[in-house]
């Protein structure tokens, strides 16, 4: 494949899925401003809302709980009915939705679907965290949101949470920007581990984590006009994102970059997933964000790259794609394998 000036790699994409990408990225083009804000009136216009039911829809109940009204952080909680309160105990699979810390939502309609197909290919309950948004909230708004997350469903204070779902079997999944997220709560639970009576991260899967830095990858260069994704893109979400003043060597943004702080041999940090699409500018960060946990995790502990190289960022919400299938069932794997370990 070219690689010239107006030419780039291109992956063969199914007719919807190129007609949903080419839909949304417009539109979350549209609604950024000038001033880099967000008009939020056109977007929700756009950011199509799955309701939850208290019934079973298709083998899932999904109800929302609200953790904090003052900053309207709530998550959506999915069960799967055919293990509702039975002696079967279920790994809880804490997730972060993506869209660079800016956009969608926990109740998101390809988001809503995805953890459906968790809760029910796993199975396992899912809570899907509806966490604040920059620019209105910048770092670390989201990261906040997460541990608060993860302290209320520790306190047990959570009405309806299934009896037998298992807190000690807790694992902390999230896409993109949610990857970033999701890393950032395994590794202050690994430092306050203490802290808590119930909850043990065991597990943490990053998929196509949203993490970057000063320098421009290879990856980044090459495909820096693929589908979701481009240079401009990621810019402007890592600025209205990161604190004022701020370059991309921040911690939040390169995570083992020359500001990070060290996480070398911590016991508590749990076994990882990364993964990693071959259409993805960010795979270079991705890629050194696994060998830098590889070198700095003690040994101990699993950390696993999965690498599909036909698929873009987000191809795990298109049930269309193959790559899709695979994922969730790799996921399963992963999570039936370290919930296993925990009961040794």
């Amino acid at each position: 494949m070219s690689t010239g000036k107006n030419q780039f790699p291109s992956p063969a994409l199914p007719w919807k899925t190129k007609l949903v990408v080419t839909f949304f990225t417009g539109v979350t083009d549209f609604v950024r401003r000038s001033d880099d804000s967000i008009n939020r009136t056109v977007m929700n216009l756009f950011n199509v809302r799955a309701k939850p039911n208290a019934k079973p829809v298709k083998g899932v109940i999904a109800t929302d709980v609200t953790v904090d009204p003052t900053t309207d952080l709530w998550f959506r909680l999915y069960t799967p009915s055919d293990h509702l309160d039975n002696d079967t105990s279920l790994p809880v699979v804490v997730f972060f939705h993506g869209g660079g810390f800016s956009f969608l939502s926990a109740d998101f309609i390809y988001y809503d679907l995805f953890c459906r197909r968790l809760a029910r290919k796993i199975p396992a309950v899912v809570v899907s965290v509806n966490y604040r948004l920059s620019p209105e909230n910048r770092y670390p708004a989201q990261y906040e949101d997460g541990f608060d997350t993860l302290k209320f469903l520790d306190s047990r204070s959570c009405e309806g949470f299934p009896s037998n779902a298992d807190l000690s079997k807790c694992f902390v999944v999230g896409d993109s920007a949610g990857g970033n997220i999701s890393h950032f709560m395994a590794m202050r639970f690994a430092t306050e581990e203490s802290k808590f009576r119930c909850v043990r991260v065991v597990g943490l899967i990053a998929i196509q984590p949203f993490f970057g830095g000063k320098e421009r990858t290879d990856s980044e260069i090459r495909l820096e006009r693929g589908p979701i994704l481009t240079l401009p893109r990621t810019d402007w979400h890592w600025k209205v994102f990161l604190p004022i003043g701020s370059d991309r060597d921040h911690e939040a943004c390169n995570v083992f970059g020359p500001k990070s702080s060290e996480i070398l041999n911590i016991g508590a940090f749990p076994a990882t997933m990364v993964v990693i699409g071959g259409f993805d500018p960010l795979q270079d960060w991705q890629r050194r964000y696994y060998e830098g946990l590889k070198r700095r995790v003690t040994s101990d502990k699993e950390v696993r790259l999965v690498e599909y190289p036909n698929a873009i960022h987000t191809f795990y919400l298109f049930t269309e794609l193959p790559d899709s299938q695979l994922f969730i069932t790799e996921m399963m794997v992963f999570i039936r394998k370290h919930s296993q370990e925990t009961q040794r």
